[in-house]
């Protein structure tokens, strides 16, 4: 088999080659690149491949559709809305994530930006390197405080474990499945979950059920004093609808890491430029311990595929 990767997965390339000497030593080919956003440049690496593997780059049907010999697309990656998964499975084209490597990265910053926001964080920061004081930004704690989580998947139950543990109360959005509730976990429709919560953390995949979930009328259930936080895809949410809501004090903050398009991002975005907003340019997943977790999780699917079977199926 020809195994293409056409992307990084942040790891040393020691422990890239220790990987790679595996598959050789079984009489597979690897060749990795560096990533171009250029279609035409993906097809002339990709043409050949049996194996493609990406992280979160674009993979159009474009690009899946000029390589005849494709069997397998191994995403290092969670989510897979970048996959143009209706061309892989009209060839029928197997799809892997390498969901699990991210619970602990994503679910710890989350928690970063909660206290960061409680703790005003940013602009007493900014009013310190001023010279300023404290004045204007007594902060809150979040024991107390009710957290209302969407997504209540593998990342969204790290979440509630650890803000939890801080002294929260957590509720979540129960349109996603009928699941019951737990000691930890209480689930309830999406507005009344919305206008309880001091807190709303995003964790769910983009589907029919979840894109633009949270726009101008459901923002319009929280708090005044609530914030909003998006660790799971930028099409969750309507970036200009929560941008007006930020900006005219109907919530109190948001912490955003994901947006309609990968960073950089246009200047001119509107949550860039919104009030009490942290922004951070999609590195929720990105720590040195999640990358080693993910290169795990690829290289062993492809090891299992490679034996006729297939792991963390997408198609």
């Amino acid at each position: 088999m020809k195994i293409v990767l056409l992307e990084s997965l942040g790891i040393t390339q020691e422990l890239l080659d220790s990987y790679v000497q595996a598959l050789t030593a079984g009489g597979h080919e690897f060749t990795a690149y560096e990533r171009t956003d250029d279609i035409a440049v993906q097809i002339e690496e990709a043409k050949d491949a049996d194996i493609l593997m990406i992280a979160n780059m674009p993979l159009k049907a474009d690009v899946i559709n000029a390589c005849p010999n494709l069997k397998y697309i191994n995403v290092a990656f969670t989510g897979v809305d970048h996959v143009a998964l209706d061309a892989a499975k009209a060839r029928g084209i197997k799809v892997s994530n390498a969901s699990g490597y991210s619970t602990v990265a994503v679910a710890e910053l989350t928690l970063a930006m909660i206290l960061d926001l409680l703790r005003y964080v940013p602009q007493v920061e900014a009013a310190c390197r001023a010279g300023g004081t404290k004045a204007g930004f007594i902060g809150s704690e979040l024991e107390g405080k009710t957290v209302g989580i969407i997504g209540t998947g593998a990342i969204g139950t790290k979440v509630a474990e650890l803000v939890h543990a801080f002294g929260a109360k957590v509720i979540a959005y129960n349109g996603f499945s009928n699941k019951a509730d737990t000691d930890l976990i209480k689930y309830m429709p999406l507005k009344d979950m919305l206008s309880q919560s001091d807190i709303v953390s995003l964790h769910c995949p983009v589907t029919d059920k979840s894109r633009g979930l949270i726009n101008a009328e459901t923002i319009g259930c929280m708090k005044p004093t609530a914030f909003l936080v998006n660790e799971a895809r930028g099409p969750v949410v309507d970036s200009q609808a929560l941008a007006d809501a930020l900006n005219s004090g109907k919530i109190a903050g948001a912490g955003i890491d994901v947006f309609e398009t990968e960073p950089p991002l246009d200047t001119n975005h509107p949550l860039l430029h919104a009030k009490n907003t942290i922004v951070t340019p999609h590195v929720a997943f990105a720590t040195k311990e999640s990358m080693e977790k993910r290169a795990v999780i690829v290289f062993d699917n492809i090891h299992t595929f490679l034996a006729g079977k297939q792991q963390n199926v997408i198609l």
